[in-house]
């Protein structure tokens, strides 16, 4: 393994402060909040990149005071922040804590929740801007934002107003279309932040870095220097609690359109006029029109789908999808996915882009692999040399961020002999490390209202028209062998012949 040097001297770490404001959770007694949104808001606390002039208002069933929120949010705290919390940071923190009860659908919620904003607003200073952040299960969305609509929640007068949209948005296009429009009825596409934390991984932001910034990249970055493009996202977990939800959605549903699909456009498009959100979005969006629909017949050849069996992860036995909890018995849901995608554009024409998902796989990993064109054989046809291999780099975005080259070298000794070299680069050896939860820069930037890294109605509505007509084949023909890969295996067979037919392989990263 290489390592090169960093210069440090201009590494910094400038924050631009977020604008006063109230941040309303609804559902914040959930998973998402205690793990993540609470976490990453005391992060960024720390950080320093909060107003003076900050408050959270929570939104849940159960009714609670204000103060028995702020223990509830403490004891959670405990349990899940990413180091050791500082008490005056928090003190600070948790006097900014308030809470309203009512069920989302109910009308009389929202005038209540009103009231409190303004009485909080006044505490604390906040200038009138509130943005709505929707933890909840998805059937809430537009019902929240049209009660909200309705008290004039989302009414912007020398202040702004906010709505933060979880995934899965849509569970396929008909439905994303239908939300789109519930929520453009109520509110300005400049108001709408579709979120997905996937973006807010340092390696998914430094995509544009990589290639923009450093003139020996975006010169080799086309169909005549790379041969293909590999995407993968792996979990060793099965389903856990999830089973109920899972099943109703499966891998397609619940990482193509949205995770995968942003991971494309960040690594294809055109360089934009500038790094203003809509300058970017609009290359991402032509990427994802440009992606060559399915016929049904080319769903059956280009894509694969697999369910986890029973196998052994860590000595431990793992069980069958189909044995987990709120799992039917004959479950015919897909839990790995690959795809063979391409892109009708001059720069990436007949070059493949690859993609897999999947759960139970052999390691958690999430990467993209460029690899670039073979070079010619010729020169080495007299020595020891049986094959060159190809070029790869790498971008490794979780579990650890960073970006690899691997290129060959010659072996020492008299002979011509060649070995793969790895030059790895990993975020935190250079510029550090601070704890995250991935959601740290994508609340900032609800606060200071950058949209660069949140989805445009657009760009959704084009992610599902991808995989419309592969749910639409999959629903029509159930698949008959399911269970059809063990747990802690790389998936199905048919993955590896996707890309066996055209002459290539899975590169496995299993750390």
């Amino acid at each position: 393994m290489v390592k090169a040097e960093a210069n440090h001297s201009s590494v910094s770490r400038p924050g631009k402060p977020a604008d006063p404001c109230i941040m309303v959770i609804f559902g914040v007694t959930g998973d998402l909040t205690k793990r993540k949104l609470f976490p990453a808001l005391y992060n960024l606390a720390k950080q320093e990149l909060h107003s003076r002039e900050f408050a959270v208002v929570g939104v849940a069933r159960s009714p609670m005071s204000d103060e028995d929120f702020r223990k509830r949010v403490t004891a959670d705290m405990k349990e899940f922040a990413t180091e050791e919390i500082d008490p005056d940071i928090w003190e600070w923190f948790v006097r900014r804590l308030h809470y309203v009860d009512g069920e989302f659908p109910d009308k009389n919620l929202y005038p209540k929740l009103k009231s409190t904003l303004e009485r909080v607003n006044q505490d604390h200073a906040t200038h009138g801007n509130y943005f709505f952040y929707m933890a909840t299960a998805p059937d809430f969305f537009g019902t929240i934002a049209e009660n909200l609509a309705g008290v004039g929640l989302l009414e912007e007068n020398q202040h702004w107003r906010r709505i933060v949209i979880e995934k899965p948005f849509g569970h396929d296009l008909d439905s994303a279309k239908a939300l789109n429009k519930q929520l453009l009825q109520v509110a300005d596409e400049k108001q709408i932040y579709r979120i997905d934390h996937y973006l807010g991984k340092e390696t998914v932001q430094n995509i544009l870095a990589l290639r923009f910034a450093n003139g020996i990249f975006e010169p080799v970055w086309n169909r005549r220097y790379i041969d293909h493009v590999q995407i993968s996202v792996s979990e060793t977990v099965g389903v856990e609690q999830r089973g109920g939800y899972y099943d109703q959605s499966g891998a397609l549903r619940d990482m193509v359109p949205n995770h995968i699909m942003q991971l494309i456009s960040l690594t294809a498009m055109e360089p934009p006029i500038s790094f203003r959100a809509n300058a970017v979005r609009d290359e991402q969006a032509k990427i994802l029109h440009a992606i060559q629909p399915m016929s049904a017949e080319e769903v059956l050849q280009r894509t694969v789908r697999g369910q986890y069996g029973e196998g052994t992860i860590a000595g431990q036995h793992a069980p069958a999808y189909r044995s987990e909890d709120k799992v039917p018995p004959d479950s015919r849901t897909e839990t790995f996915v690959a795809m063979k995608l391409l892109i009708d554009n001059w720069r990436w024409a007949d070059v493949p882009f690859y993609l897999r998902t999947g759960k139970r796989l052999p390691g958690r990993n999430t990467h993209i692999i460029i690899q670039f064109r073979q070079a010619p054989f010729m020169l080495f046809r007299d020595t020891p040399v049986e094959n060159l291999m190809p070029n790869q780099l790498v971008l490794h975005i979780q579990p650890e961020e960073g970006i690899s080259l691997r290129f060959a070298a010659k072996k020492p000794g008299p002979s011509m002999r060649l070995g793969a070299v790895d030059m790895d680069f990993e975020y935190k050896d250079y510029f550090g490390s601070q704890p995250s939860t991935g959601y740290e820069r994508l609340l900032h930037d609800c606060m200071i209202g950058d949209q660069t890294l949140f989805q445009r109605a657009d760009m959704v509505e084009a992610g599902w028209c991808v995989v419309s007509p592969v749910l639409d084949v999959w629903k029509a023909l159930p698949p008959r062998n399911f269970p059809n890969y063990d747990a802690a295996t790389w998936g199905p067979k048919e993955s590896d012949e996707l890309l066996e037919r055209d002459g290539r392989e899975w590169r496995n990263i299993e750390k």
